[in-house]
């Protein structure tokens, strides 16, 4: 998925527990904790990716070189 592309709902899923693990769920509110963490979490991530990618177009970056000299400085004695 592209940004800018529309979102996809949906509609159905069903999921199978043994019994054991259903014994320990309360599947709707779990499941929607669970979903709706994942779905922070994406956004989260897409946003993130966004914004360095938007860094990369401005120039905003460090080399290969740049980072292992600041490394490099860092870790000196």
């Amino acid at each position: 998925m592209t940004p800018g592309e529309p979102f996809h709902t949906l509609k159905a899923m069903e999921v199978h527990f043994t019994p054991e693990l259903q014994a320990k769920l309360e599947a709707d509110e779990y499941v929607q904790q669970l979903v709706e963490s994942y779905v922070d979490h994406d956004a989260w991530f897409r946003r993130e990716v966004a914004e360095g990618l938007a860094q990369l177009e401005r120039g905003e970056f460090l080399t290969h070189e740049e980072v292992g000299a600041r490394l490099q400085k860092k870790f000196q004695p």
